[in-house]
């Protein structure tokens, strides 16, 4: 079943997604080669805290840790390990937090150092896909308008593989709802997007073949082939005419523009995004 939000739940939802925001934002700040993703979980798990909010991922159906770490060929769900980051590594961070009885959930894919041009084209592309495909969600519109942008920008124009057995999801007092929001599919099919509905999501896409497998733990996705995947994620509102972005990436650009460790992908492409944060 769907829920929709009013107005003042939605402003609600969007502290907990800022929230993420400003969490991605720090460790943007931090991220370099030699630090684990260890570290950076219980420095996520803290930060949350530390702002009053319950890190949404701990202990979801068994989850064991604060956030998503997923380095490389990791496409989502990623365990934080004491394994060293190394130049040349790109890795997603997937947050989620509870403020207010709301969830905030959005991802962000880093480059540490310079992964090459290959992967920071998918690295572009990807980030702009979420972008083409936030362009439809607007009242009116169905879900599969969002999948087939998504799916059109980066697997028709690019050749890369999108991950089919993960997609985006509603979102609201609870982390997964109604409706399911894949990033393939038919343009003019599913359901008809309302006013109120929130949604995160989160184009998952493979530099190779779009098939995965999950690793023995239950939870770490990884690419058959073992090429690297991107994911990034943001949280939307549907409106009439233009989306609601309730997350904010400017303030995890900026970190990211100033540490000399990541390597940005306005470094290596210049087209800007289709659609940013007002």
């Amino acid at each position: 079943m769907i829920t929709y939000k009013s107005d003042e739940q939605v402003e609600q939802m969007r502290q907990s997604a800022l929230l993420v925001s400003k969490t991605l934002s720090e460790v943007a700040k931090i991220l370099k080669p030699g630090i684990t993703t260890m570290y950076l979980d219980k420095m996520i798990g803290d930060f949350i805290k530390d702002h009053k909010a319950i890190p949404s991922f701990l202990n979801y159906h068994g989850y064991p840790y604060n956030s998503c770490l997923s380095v490389n060929d990791v496409v989502v769900h990623g365990f934080p390990n004491k394994k060293e980051l190394k130049e040349g590594d790109i890795i997603s961070v997937d947050i989620g937090v509870i403020l207010d009885g709301w969830h905030g959930d959005h991802a962000y894919t880093f480059a540490i150092g310079d992964p090459g041009p290959e992967v920071m084209q998918l690295i572009h592309v990807t980030k702009e896909s979420l972008y083409k495909g936030i362009e439809k969600a607007v009242s009116g519109n169905r879900i599969g308008d969002i999948a087939f942008a998504i799916q059109e920008y980066t697997e028709k124009m690019y050749g890369y593989g999108v991950v089919r057995e993960l997609v985006g999801h509603g979102l609201g007092r609870s982390l997964h709802e109604d409706p399911q929001v894949p990033n393939y599919g038919k343009r003019g099919s599913g359901v008809k997007m309302k006013e109120g509905m929130v949604l995160a999501i989160e184009p998952m896409i493979n530099l190779g073949k779009k098939e995965v497998y999950t690793e023995d733990d239950g939870w770490t996705v990884r690419t058959k082939d073992g090429k690297p995947s991107v994911h990034f994620e943001h949280d939307v509102c549907v409106r009439k005419g233009k989306a609601d972005i309730l997350s904010n990436y400017k303030p995890i650009e900026e970190a990211e523009r100033n540490n000399n460790n990541l390597m940005t992908e306005i470094m290596k492409v210049n087209k800007e995004p289709a659609l940013s944060n007002s």
